[in-house]
């Protein structure tokens, strides 16, 4: 059993899960999808390569510092309406939202301490550029961290993590993928990322006071 750790960290950031039509939304901590997305990137997957092997691996979040949710509006000019006909003069308003300042700790888990190795060797030299769930949202911060596939299970390995933001006695909240019961995540992929099939996924929710230092 090991656990890859990655630094999730940039002006903004948006992991939506349940966006349709003209409205993107985003949860308030990275969904899998998305974090395997990033993933596919560095080690230059293409989106209709099968991803049984990175959909197995068990996710979880300590949330180092909680974003700003903010909400921006772009606009698009000239597009078809419902009857398929092209409208010059019609206007779609679309509401997108984003996390702005968020700090991740993302645990990967896995029997495949091989695999792990190989995603944290390409996120030190991605294939294709990382995003923050978005192709707009750029990290501001190297994704990889030193010495980050650690032999230990998800949550010791979360926990005992370095803060990557100065440490004020405050609590932390981790989200943590769990086989049986929890809440709701439509973000487990099932298929390609261009098939954009995804199924559900039970998460649970912990808080920590401080780091448990990992004994080197």
């Amino acid at each position: 059993m090991a656990t890859l750790l990655l630094r999730l960290q940039g002006p903004l950031q948006s992991w939506g899960t349940t966006s349709r039509f003209d409205e993107r939304d985003t949860q308030l901590e990275p969904s899998k999808s998305g974090v395997l997305g990033l993933i596919c990137a560095a080690l230059g997957r293409d989106r209709r390569e099968p991803l049984d092997d990175l959909a197995a691996l068990r996710m979880g979040v300590r949330v180092d510092r909680e974003g700003v949710l903010l909400r921006d509006y772009q606009t698009i000019t000239g597009v078809l309406n419902a009857e398929g006909k092209f409208k010059s003069d019609r206007t779609v308003i679309s509401p997108r939202y984003y996390l702005a300042d968020a700090v991740f700790l993302v645990g990967l888990e896995s029997d495949d301490s091989s695999l792990l190795e190989r995603i944290h060797a390409a996120l030190r030299a991605p294939v294709w550029p990382l995003a923050l769930g978005r192709k707009s949202c750029v990290p501001g911060m190297p994704v990889q961290l030193p010495d980050a596939v650690q032999p230990l299970d998800l949550l010791a390995a979360l926990r005992g993590w370095p803060p990557l933001v100065p440490w004020t006695g405050r609590t932390l909240r981790l989200v943590l993928e769990d086989d049986r019961e929890g809440s709701v995540r439509l973000d487990q992929p099932v298929a390609p990322f261009a098939e954009r099939r995804f199924g559900p996924r039970f998460v649970k929710q912990e808080v920590m006071h401080e780091p448990d230092p990992i004994d080197a």
